[in-house]
């Protein structure tokens, strides 16, 4: 069966290089894991390099991009399957349906956005897909923090904080994926 690994990151050309090392390393690595890549579509910034590293690596690369956005964030043209689709609502929906697990690197507004819906799936159940955090170099230390000041305030359950997985390095990604077992 193949395995399908839905990534969450950025598209913005101004961030900094080490992002688009870090995404690249994680796509160069899917093949060697026997991982294939559900991704936003885009051919710049953190999404492109992503795809390009799986791409080079040989893994096969689905891209879900609205229709409103494939010239904003360059639609990728050289992926397995580009899907476009009418609006960001459809286009969680088919990563999220297409995907075995989720994983969120740095990124930005449309990121958050993702990683809060697929843990709010999760939270009631929607979902049952293993979800991870991509802390490279303390990135999401804050939204940490954040989530545990939402705790104490009563408006997360303490079973809650464990609906993500934090991991540190892309090696620490493989290393969880390597134990995870998808069923059909």
């Amino acid at each position: 069966m193949e395995k399908r690994l839905c990534v969450f990151c950025g598209s913005s050309e101004s961030c900094k290089k080490e992002y688009l090392d870090l995404s690249r390393e994680l796509g160069l690595g899917l093949a060697e894991h026997s991982w294939n890549l559900v991704y936003g579509g885009a051919s710049v910034g953190p999404m492109g390099a992503l795809a390009d590293g799986a791409l080079e690596g040989g893994s096969r690369v689905y891209g879900v991009i609205p229709d409103t956005l494939v010239e904003l964030e360059v639609a990728h043209q050289g992926l397995t399957e580009l899907f476009v689709v009418e609006t960001l609502h459809v286009r969680k929906q088919k990563m999220y349906d297409l995907a075995h697990v989720f994983l969120a690197l740095p990124g930005g507004l449309g990121t958050m956005d993702e990683l809060c819906e697929v843990l709010t799936w999760a939270k009631l159940g929607y979902q049952d897909v293993p979800i991870f955090l991509l802390n490279y170099k303390g990135f999401f230390d804050s939204l940490f923090e954040h989530f545990s000041h939402v705790q104490k305030e009563g408006f997360l359950e303490k079973g809650e904080m464990g609906l993500w997985q934090s991991v540190s390095s892309v090696q620490e990604v493989f290393g969880v994926l390597e134990k995870i077992k998808i069923m059909q």
